[in-house]
C-alpha cells in the first residue's frame, strides 16, 4: 500500500493553503466530476485501475458537508494469479461526511469519512460476486478555487471491506472539478467613517495668473525653442523638440522601420538600408553586389555554388561536380570528353564473344567519366555488327556486346541504371559497304549516343 506517499502529498496540499477571496459557502450545492484509479491489497490479487465518479454534495455550513458518491472502475486478476484474462468491475455508491478547514480560503483542505455499497463483478481470484456489501472509507482531500463556482480538487480514500469473511483493503486517488452553486455569502459590515476634521478657512488670496509659453504642437518645447514645430502628437523629441533618431540615419524613430541600423549605412525613406540588387541582402553586407534579380544566394549576398567549383549554380552547366575538379566557364570538367553526339568507340570484339577486353577499358573510361560529370545526360549504347551470319544472330549479338557495355559502364562508374539503355541493331543500320572488308570493319561497332540536356 501506498500510505506514505499518500500521506506526504496531503501534507503538500496543506502547506499550500493561502488566504483568497474565494471559498466554501454555507447552504450551498455542488457536483463534481473525478477521474483517478484504485489500488488493491495484494489478497485480492487484482490490477491497479483507473477510477471514474461522481459526487454530489451539500454544505450545512461553511465548514462542514456531505456528498452522495458514486463510483467504477474496471479492472482484471493479476497475471501471476493464472486464474484467466476476464475483465472486474467495481462499482461503489454512498455518502460522505467532509469538514472543511480555513473555508474562507482559496485553498480548502479537508478530512472525510463515509460509508457506501459496493459490487465486484468478474473473473476475481479474491471470490466474486454480484451482491451489494458495504465498505467504509476515509481519507483527506482540498479543494483549490479558480473562481468563486469553480474549483479543482484531489481526494485519496483509504477503503476497508469484506468479501468470503476476510477484511479486505484498496487506496482510491482522484482529481477533479468542484462546480459549486448557491448559497449564503456572508454580509459585509458596513464601516462608520470617521468625521471629518473641520478645518478653517484661509483668507483667499488673489494670484494673477502666469501665462505659460506659447507650445504649438504640444510637445513640451516652448515654440520659440523648438526647431522642428508641428511635431505630431505623442511623438517623443529631443530638447530642441525634434523627434529622437536614435541610430542616426536621418529618419526619425517614429517613422523608421529598421531601427538599429549601423552608423553611416545609406538608408531608404523608411530608415532600412538599401538592397540594390534585391537579393535580400543590405548592400552594406552584400560581398556579391549586381546578383540578378531571383537569384538565390547565400547569407552575405553571393549565389549559391552548391559544388563548390567556382561557377555560380545559376550558370553551372554541369552541377555536381566532384570537388576539387577544374571546370570551364560552364562549369563543366576541362578534361571529360562532351559525348552529347552519336560517338563510336573503339572496342573490338572476338568472333562471336561479348566480353570486354582489359586494353579497351581505357575507351571506356572517357564514357564513364562523361557521365559522373554530367548527371543529367542520358542515352543508349548501342551494338552493330556486319552483314556476315544471319541477321537473327548477328541481332542477338549486337544486343549481348551493347548489354555488356551498358553494365561495365554501370558498375565500374556507379551510374544509375535508368540513365543508360542499351539496343542492338544487328547489320540494320550499316556506316560503310559490307563488300569490302574496310567497310565491314567500320560496320562491327559501338556507339555511344547520350544527350547532355
Amino acid at each position: 500500500m501506498k500510505t506514505k506517499a499518500t500521506l506526504l502529498i496531503a501534507g503538500s496540499l496543506l502547506a499550500m493553503a493561502t488566504a483568497a477571496s474565494a471559498g466554501n459557502k454555507a447552504q450551498s450545492f455542488s457536483l463534481s466530476p473525478v477521474i483517478g484509479g484504485i489500488t488493491f491489497d495484494g489478497k485480492q490479487h487484482l490490477e491497479t485501475a483507473p477510477v471514474y465518479g461522481l459526487r454530489a454534495g451539500y454544505n450545512f455550513t461553511k465548514a462542514l458537508g456531505i456528498e452522495a458518491l458514486f463510483d467504477y472502475s474496471n479492472s482484471e486478476p493479476t497475471a501471476f494469479h493464472g486464474r484467466g484474462n476476464g475483465d472486474v468491475d467495481f462499482y461503489r455508491y454512498g455518502g460522505e461526511l467532509l469538514y472543511h478547514f480555513f473555508p474562507d480560503n482559496n485553498f480548502v483542505p479537508y478530512v472525510a469519512a463515509g460509508y457506501a455499497g459496493y459490487n465486484i463483478k468478474g473473473d476475481v481470484p479474491a471470490g466474486a460476486n454480484s451482491k451489494t456489501k458495504g465498505v467504509a472509507d476515509y481519507g483527506l482531500g482540498a479543494k483549490y478555487f479558480i473562481t468563486d463556482n469553480v474549483a479543482l480538487r484531489g481526494d485519496v480514500r483509504h477503503l476497508i471491506y469484506n468479501n468470503n469473511d476476510r477484511t479486505l483493503h484498496a487506496i482510491e486517488y482522484t482529481m477533479g472539478l468542484y462546480l459549486p452553486f448557491g448559497g449564503v455569502t456572508p454580509a459585509v459590515a458596513a464601516v462608520e467613517p470617521a468625521p471629518a476634521p473641520v478645518v478653517e478657512p484661509a483668507p483667499a488670496k488673489i494670484v494673477e495668473p502666469i501665462a505659460a509659453p506659447a507650445d504649438s504642437d504640444g510637445d513640451g518645447v516652448p515654440d520659440s525653442l523648438d526647431k522642428c514645430p508641428d511635431t505630431p502628437k505623442g511623438v517623443q523629441v529631443d530638447s530642441d523638440g525634434c523627434p529622437l533618431d536614435s541610430d542616426k540615419d536621418g529618419v526619425y524613430d517614429y517613422l523608421d522601420k529598421c531601427p538599429g541600423t549601423p552608423e553611416g549605412v545609406k538608408v531608404d525613406s523608411k530608415g532600412c538600408p538599401l538592397d540594390s540588387d534585391k537579393d535580400g541582402v543590405y548592400d552594406y553586407l552584400d560581398k556579391c553586389p549586381g546578383t540578378p534579380i531571383g537569384v538565390k544566394v547565400d547569407s552575405v549576398g553571393c549565389p549559391l555554388d552548391s559544388d563548390r567549383d567556382g561557377v555560380p549554380d545559376y550558370l553551372d552547366k554541369c552541377p555536381g561536380t566532384p570537388e576539387g575538379v577544374k571546370v570551364d566557364k560552364d562549369g563543366c570538367p576541362e578534361h571529360v570528353a562532351k559525348l552529347c553526339s552519336p560517338t563510336v568507340l573503339d572496342i573490338k570484339f572476338d568472333t562471336n564473344k561479348s566480353n570486354i577486353k582489359p586494353q579497351y577499358q581505357a575507351e571506356l573510361k572517357k564514357v564513364g567519366e562523361f557521365l559522373v560529370a554530367f548527371p543529367n545526360a542520358k542515352g543508349v549504347i548501342e551494338g552493330h555488327t556486319d552483314s556476315v551470319g544471319s541477321k537473327a544472330s548477328n541481332m542477338k549479338l549486337s544486343q549481348r556486346r551493347a548489354d555488356s557495355v551498358r553494365t561495365y559502364i554501370i558498375k565500374t562508374f556507379k551510374i544509375a541504371p535508368e540513365r543508360i539503355a542499351a539496343k542492338g541493331y544487328g547489320p540494320t543500320k550499316p556506316v560503310a559497304d559490307n563488300k569490302t572488308a574496310a567497310g565491314k570493319q567500320k560496320n562491327r561497332r559501338i556507339e555511344a549516343n547520350f544527350s547532355c540536356d
